[in-house]
């Protein structure tokens, strides 16, 4: 089964040393990039290995990872301003 990438730095390639920066720089991005990249890991997990899983679990944890994206996203985005 193909799975989509969903890893922040190929998310938004164009901030990728804004991404660095912010990780080794600011404690509660970091926090953020890592429960983004386990949750994603765990998704992509599931869906490559097509581990029986029901619908609300998985959409739960989509939703969960796209409310993470949008926080990160509005993190980088007020740090290019």
């Amino acid at each position: 089964m193909y799975v989509e990438h969903h890893d922040l730095h190929h998310e938004f390639p164009e901030f990728a040393d804004m991404i660095h920066a912010l990780k080794v720089g600011d404690h509660h991005f970091s926090k953020l990039l890592d429960e983004y990249h386990a949750l994603t890991g765990k998704v992509e997990e599931l869906e490559s290995d097509d581990v029986p899983v029901d619908d609300y679990t998985i959409e739960e944890m989509k939703k969960h990872r796209v409310k993470l994206k949008d926080e990160l996203y509005a993190m980088l985005v007020a740090r290019k301003t």
